[in-house]
Protein backbone atom coordinates (compact mmCIF):
# COMPACT_ATOMS: atom_id res chain seq x y z
CA UNK A 1 0.00 0.00 0.00
CA UNK A 2 1.12 3.35 -0.34
CA UNK A 3 1.18 4.13 3.42
CA UNK A 4 4.21 1.94 3.55
CA UNK A 5 5.81 3.47 0.88
CA UNK A 6 5.69 6.83 1.95
CA UNK A 7 6.42 5.75 5.55
CA UNK A 8 3.04 7.43 6.55
CA UNK A 9 1.46 5.59 9.67
CA UNK A 10 -1.78 4.40 9.85
CA UNK A 11 -2.82 7.32 12.95
CA UNK A 12 -1.53 9.75 10.11
CA UNK A 13 -3.34 8.83 7.08
CA UNK A 14 -6.18 8.49 9.30
CA UNK A 15 -6.44 11.81 10.61
CA UNK A 16 -5.63 13.08 6.91
CA UNK A 17 -9.08 11.38 5.80
CA UNK A 18 -10.97 12.05 8.52
CA UNK A 19 -11.41 8.46 9.72
CA UNK A 20 -10.14 6.30 12.83
CA UNK A 21 -7.32 4.29 12.32
CA UNK A 22 -8.79 1.24 13.10
CA UNK A 23 -11.01 2.03 9.42
CA UNK A 24 -7.33 2.51 8.29
CA UNK A 25 -6.20 -1.11 9.61
CA UNK A 26 -9.33 -2.45 8.28
CA UNK A 27 -8.68 -1.51 4.45
CA UNK A 28 -5.39 -2.78 4.87
CA UNK A 29 -6.87 -6.13 6.15
CA UNK A 30 -9.36 -6.76 3.41
CA UNK A 31 -12.37 -6.14 6.01
CA UNK A 32 -13.28 -2.51 5.39
CA UNK A 33 -14.52 -1.35 2.02
CA UNK A 34 -14.41 2.27 1.68
CA UNK A 35 -16.98 4.93 0.44
CA UNK A 36 -16.03 6.27 -3.10
CA UNK A 37 -15.45 9.80 -1.05
CA UNK A 38 -13.03 7.55 0.98
CA UNK A 39 -11.42 6.03 -1.33
CA UNK A 40 -11.42 9.56 -3.44
CA UNK A 41 -10.00 11.47 -0.56
CA UNK A 42 -7.45 8.76 -0.15
CA UNK A 43 -6.29 8.88 -3.41
CA UNK A 44 -5.65 12.86 -3.38
CA UNK A 45 -3.75 12.25 -0.39
CA UNK A 46 -1.15 10.24 -2.00
CA UNK A 47 -1.21 11.96 -6.10
CA UNK A 48 -2.67 9.03 -7.62
CA UNK A 49 -5.96 7.65 -9.03
CA UNK A 50 -8.45 5.85 -7.30
CA UNK A 51 -7.24 2.90 -9.65
CA UNK A 52 -3.71 3.13 -8.56
CA UNK A 53 -4.52 2.72 -4.83
CA UNK A 54 -7.61 0.15 -5.22
CA UNK A 55 -7.92 -2.61 -7.11
CA UNK A 56 -11.78 -4.87 -7.69
CA UNK A 57 -11.88 -7.95 -7.01
CA UNK A 58 -14.73 -9.47 -9.11
CA UNK A 59 -16.31 -12.46 -7.10
CA UNK A 60 -17.76 -15.23 -9.73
Amino acid sequence: MQRAIKNITQEELAHAVSVSRQTINAMEKGKYVPSTVLALKIARYFGKTVEDIFTLEVED
